[in-house]
């Protein structure tokens, strides 16, 4: 297994100067297996524009760009959902506010993990990865990931998607050639143990894709897309239904005729739109814009 650990890097130290130094609110951004964290590079100028503070740091053993994590897909071979959690969790403790949490797939379960324990303000978890209590496993999603859980030896080791099955798997709400200029701009080789680690939470009682869902917490937004492959909308659904119990706020909101690739392709800033306005709803807006209204 991939003994890896992040150490804070120079764009890490350079993000908590400067939300430390503002009183913007800080927004992280998380992504999800294949993709590189520049994928959220619109969302966080969008972010930025709005008043906000925000980063989108890697994962562990995830290299500054694309093209050399493609080189060393051995660095993140073996990484696992506890330790790219902690990724996150060391570098909300050197911030003097809690950020607002934005996720995408496995992101989409960092996020609400760091929520649960309290490390959040808010989250926006799009098409979320399973966790512990989703039992809905959707054909679809099965043959999408049986290339890494039909082979033992991805447990330990890393993966790429090649054009066509990032196509059927995240690009099949859009073109086919706009599919490949993604594919082509942001993925990257990414470890198979969270999947693993997924599909084995109902079953391992210390399972590391185990959410706090009870917990007292910011308030949670969890997005699906009707037309995901990858993470289907029945099991974002099923995600929100795990908070039945929940006293703090939770709402599902679906997008009837998005992918996997919704965060990704030429109609993300309806989603990302929608998130904005929904912090605002629920009261969590950059504090520049809190202290204008209080003054």
């Amino acid at each position: 297994m991939n003994t890896t650990t992040t150490t804070a890097t120079a764009a890490d130290l350079a993000f908590v100067t400067r939300a430390n130094a503002s009183a913007k609110t800080p927004v992280l951004f998380v992504h999800g297996l294949w993709l590189h964290a520049t994928s959220w590079q619109p969302w966080v100028e969008r972010f930025d524009a709005e008043g906000f503070v925000s980063y989108a740091p890697g994962w562990p053993g995830e290299a500054d760009t694309v093209a050399e994590t493609r080189r060393h897909p051995e660095r993140v071979a073996g990484v696992g959902i506890e330790q790219i959690t902690e990724r996150y969790r060391g570098l909300i403790a050197q911030l003097d506010r809690k950020p607002i949490l934005v996720g995408h797939s496995f992101g989409g379960l960092i996020v609400q993990k760091l929520l649960g324990e309290g490390l959040g303000a808010a989250a926006v978890a799009i098409d979320p990865a399973q966790g512990r209590g989703v039992y809905v496993l959707p054909p679809v999603q099965l043959r999408n990931a049986l290339p890494v859980l039909g082979n033992p030896f991805q447990f330990r080791g890393a993966n790429a998607q090649s054009q066509a099955h990032f196509a059927q798997a995240f690009g099949n709400a859009i073109s086919r050639e706009e599919s490949d200029a993604i594919h082509e701009a942001v993925t990257i080789p990414s470890p198979g143990r969270p999947l693993f680690e997924s599909a084995t939470a109902n079953v391992l009682p210390n399972s590391p894709a185990a959410v706090r869902v009870d917990a007292e917490r910011g308030p949670l937004l969890i997005i699906g897309g009707g037309l995901d492959r990858t993470v289907p909308a029945a099991s974002s659904r099923r995600v929100f239904r795990t908070y039945r119990n929940a006293s703090t706020i939770t709402e599902y909101k679906e997008f009837a005729d998005r992918g996997h690739s919704l965060v990704l392709d030429s109609r993300w800033p309806e989603i990302a739109a929608y998130a904005l306005g929904w912090l605002r709803f629920v009261g969590v807006a950059p504090a520049s814009e809190t202290a204008d209204a209080s003054a």
